[in-house]
């Protein structure tokens, strides 16, 4: 299944005032946040990505032209020559498209169209979240529904109170925002190609696309209490960085679960059709 991903936006958050290297090529440990939601999709069989390029397009291209291995494979260096022990992105399939330096996500999306429009069913991505959705239960729901789009929804991740107060202004319950039926759209979708359908010119993908679907009833929302963590701002890179040094990063789901095969998910489904 193809994965779009949009990764040229400015990213004016996450600027620290003295590198110009867009968002998505920020690091986490030794490989920037993007090729960590790609090794994601890797891991659940997903190697064939779109990437929908703009602002510092030329840092990812070059960093993908140029992509050194040994950054995080093991290798035996014998006779001045290079032997790898593992590989991450030889079997990967990665397409560049630039998309516009202003673009809208949804018009990143229809600029990419060529590329996905005759698929049954797409993935796409902000770029800039991780987390360990179980990628596979979401895609299955998904696709057994009649459903245009889904998208991951999470809680939300801030510590603040929300209060609630009665007419009279006295203060009747506290709760945290993750105790209230609050969720958020978690940067994760799910899509089938009649999506372009709802993305207006220069539009938006959820403002415009998922509101009239859900209006229709045709959206779906995947609920995950599990890890999910956006890099946003410096801090929030920065909490990323520092989990993956302590050796905690849940995201990184290729290094804590095997990889379903394909093959014997399909016996497994033929064995479940049968009871």
């Amino acid at each position: 299944m193809k994965v779009v991903l949009f990764c040229g936006g400015y990213g004016m958050r996450m600027r620290d005032g003295r590198s110009d290297v867009p968002k998505p090529m920020t690091t986490v440990g030794p490989r920037p946040l993007i090729w960590h939601v790609m090794h994601y999709y890797a891991h659940f069989g997903h190697k064939d990505f779109v990437l929908c390029l703009g602002y510092g397009a030329h840092y990812i291209k070059d960093y993908f032209l140029n992509y050194s291995e040994t950054a995080s494979n093991d290798f035996t260096l014998a006779g001045g020559k290079v032997e790898l022990l593992g590989s991450d992105i030889q079997d990967w399939n990665i397409t560049f498209v630039h998309t516009g330096l202003d673009s809208s996500i949804g018009e990143r999306l229809r600029r990419v169209r060529p590329h996905v429009e005759h698929e049954e069913m797409f993935l796409a991505n902000y770029a800039d979240v991780l987390t360990d959705l179980p990628l596979n239960d979401m895609i299955d729901t998904f696709k057994a529904s009649e459903a245009v789009a889904s998208l991951v929804a999470v809680p939300p991740q801030t510590a603040f109170h929300c209060v609630e107060v009665d007419d009279s202004d006295h203060l009747t319950g506290i709760k945290t925002l993750q105790e209230m039926p609050v969720w958020l759209n978690g940067g994760y979708f799910v899509l089938r190609p009649e999506v372009f359908d709802y993305v207006p010119e220069n539009g938006d993908l959820v403002a415009d696309a998922c509101t009239a679907l859900a209006a229709e009833g045709r959206m779906l929302a995947y609920r995950h209490r599990g890890f999910w963590h956006p890099a946003d701002t410096v801090k929030e890179r920065t909490a990323l960085e520092a989990s993956y040094r302590a050796g905690k990063s849940p995201w990184m789901v290729w290094e804590t679960t095997p990889q379903r095969d394909p093959l014997q998910a399909v016996i497994a489904g033929l064995g479940a059709a049968e009871h």
